[in-house]
């Protein structure tokens, strides 16, 4: 069992329950961690025996680029289109964090993480 991490990807979306974030965007970061045998991979040196974290990056990409209101909901959609590609992934956990939240203060950002293991 091997660990594959995919740390900072930084975002510009149209996500939260305000009209206006929906309208005007913030940045947003995920952090991503996959789990999955990568025996054969080691052996064979061959991209196709491996996760393909290029093609799990275009995943998180495209599923930041569709608005929702909750983070949970961003981090939901991440791991099911993550578990639907990936039939070797295992066991993932995704962190969002809206950066610069609009609360009231000054708060550096608002995070979320879900984890999920195969069923």
């Amino acid at each position: 069992m091997g660990q594959i991490r995919i740390e900072q990807m930084e975002f510009y979306s149209f996500h939260g329950c305000f009209e206006e974030e929906r309208i005007v965007g913030n940045s947003f970061i995920v952090d991503l961690l996959m789990e999955t045998d990568m025996k054969r991979a080691c052996e064979t040196d061959r991209i196709d025996d491996a996760l393909n974290y290029q093609t799990a990056y275009d995943l998180v990409k495209l599923e930041m680029k569709e608005k929702s209101y909750l983070l949970e909901h961003i981090a939901c959609r991440i791991l099911d289109a993550l578990f639907k590609k990936f039939p070797n992934l295992d066991k993932a956990s995704v962190k969002v964090s809206k950066m610069n939240p609009p609360m009231g203060g000054k708060i550096r950002a608002v995070s979320i993480e879900l984890s999920r293991t195969k069923q």
